[in-house]
């Protein structure tokens, strides 16, 4: 019997467990209310795709789980993030660097930026080997040959003392991919690891990680504003707007049947090509959410067809609709009703 990815990673135990998240940031002007309350939860091997447009949240939640931002401005006002037993948002910064590219590896999504140029390559995936695993030199070097091997850059003996500028823009992905699984995490974050590259080299970079995941067993939290990456991608999907999740469920469910009228909007402005006449492309009018104060009511009301007069007044919570789809919408779409339990 064939058993679904996500009845598979609801049997195995959780390695990440994140609630009521709140980071602002702190400026002469005010507050920016950047993340509002962001609860989720990752199994082992399973893929969480995060998504919505830019500034709704999705890369700086994930940075503070790591205590990435910089504080200040930046500040963590409340919640827990626990990586297995260990609680981090509390621990010191020593054992935070032990934590970060050990338990958990990152790939951000500017490699000009993220590698450093006056570093080669075997360099830098050989640092968090020495520093977390305590290798030897010839030890290290060996394993970032093999490293290097496994993300498929060819020749890796003989590129491993290229510079950064001398790959393309699909091998540094390579590279950052092969320094963050270097000390085998428990749990890898692709920061929008495909945004930079032509189609392409963004859909070898898909497959490079869907071998990977196959291979290495890791959960991985994938985050993007690219719905059609997700799709073939995720297992569970969390659509973020103004900072909150606004609807939370399995990928079939979302796309067959989304339930916020934000995600609605997103899926509706993917190109597409299975029709005779795919028409213009749409988008989604209005203006994003204005996060100097914390949001009172429905971030998304003032763009929504379906906003009524609860909507502009009072923020909804995520409504459990079963089967592990969440939506934080006071308005039932199915019924074009106001829900019955709110």
């Amino acid at each position: 019997m064939n058993v679904s990815p996500q009845a598979q990673a609801s049997a195995k135990a959780t390695v990440l467990e994140v609630r009521d998240l709140r980071t602002i940031f702190r400026f002469r002007g005010g507050t920016l209310w950047a993340v509002n309350g962001v609860s989720f939860s990752l199994a082992a091997g399973e893929l969480l795709g995060v998504v919505g447009e830019s500034g709704s949240g999705k890369s700086v939640t994930m940075m503070s789980l790591m205590k990435l931002l910089p504080m200040p401005p930046a500040e963590i006002v409340s919640g827990s993030v626990r990586l297995g037993e260990r609680e981090l948002l509390g621990i010191d910064p020593k054992t935070m660097r032990e934590v970060r590219g050990g338990e958990v590896g990152f790939i951000f999504q500017d490699t000009m930026t993220a590698l450093n140029p006056v570093f080669t390559v075997g360099y830098q995936i050989m640092e968090p080997l020495r520093a977390h695993l305590g290798l030897s030199r010839k030890a290290a070097r060996a394993r970032a040959v093999e490293l290097m091997a496994l993300v498929g850059i060819p020749s890796p003996a003989e590129r491993l003392d290229d510079y950064p500028h001398q790959f393309s823009g699909g091998m540094r992905q390579r590279v950052m991919i092969a320094i963050a699984l270097s000390c085998d995490p428990k749990v890898l974050i692709a920061d929008e690891p495909t945004t930079a590259l032509d189609v392409t080299i963004q859909a070898q970079i898909v497959e490079l990680v869907k071998s990977l995941r196959r291979e290495l067993g890791m959960a991985i939290i994938w985050i993007t504003h690219d719905l059609g990456v997700v799709a073939g991608l995720a297992d569970r999907v969390l659509v973020m707007y103004g900072g909150l999740v606004v609807e939370h469920a399995p990928v079939d469910s979302l796309y067959a049947r989304p339930q916020h009228p934000y995600t609605r909007a997103l899926l509706e402005t993917l190109p597409r090509a299975d029709t005779e006449k795919a028409g213009r492309l749409k988008s989604i009018g209005g203006q994003p959410p204005n996060l100097l104060a914390p949001p009172q009511s429905c971030p998304f009301a003032p763009r929504c067809a379906y906003a009524f007069s609860r909507c502009h007044s009072e923020n909804p919570p995520l409504f459990a609709l079963g089967g592990g789809h969440d939506v934080a919408c006071w308005w039932d779409i199915d019924q074009g009703a106001p829900r019955r339990d709110a």
